[in-house]
Formats: C-alpha cells, structure tokens, sequence
C-alpha cells in the first residue's frame, strides 16, 4: 500500500481521547504551542468515563505533524490519539 502523500502545510485534526477534559485541554494547548489549536468536544462513553476531543491546528511539515502526535500519545492521561 502506498503512504497517502500530502501536502504541506496543511490542517490537521487529531483525535485526543481520555477521562478527564480539563486535563485533555491542557495537554493539547501545551503541546501545540504556539500555534493556535481549535478544540472541540468530539464523543463521550456510554458510561461517561472516557471523552474525546477533536483538536484541530496547522501544520507545516510532516516532522511536526508526527511530533504532536508522539507528544500527546506520551502524555499523562491521554489514552489514545487517533
């Protein structure tokens, strides 16, 4: 399979899912800065324990694009970035 080619910069939406949203809004303004990120609150559990939120921002190149998401991957309550 070929490796989707795209182009740079460009918008990108991360998926950020975790149980607590204060503490996932944190994580994603820190890591992102200082660039500007839109957040937005995507989906809950069915038993309210986890919580994902879109984070959207651009980016200018694929290292960065892929250090964002290491970081948020890595970080303390974060469970799952998609």
């Amino acid at each position: 399979m070929k490796r989707p080619e795209i182009e740079y910069p460009c918008t990108w939406v991360y998926k950020v899912i975790g149980q607590d949203c204060t503490i996932l809004k944190e994580i994603i303004v820190s890591t992102c800065a200082p660039q500007d990120v839109k957040i937005t609150h995507s989906n809950t559990s069915s038993g309210g324990k986890y919580h994902s939120l879109n984070a959207e921002l651009t980016v200018n190149d694929e290292a960065a694009r892929l250090g964002i998401y290491d970081t948020l991957k890595n970080s303390p309550g974060v469970k799952f970035v998609l």
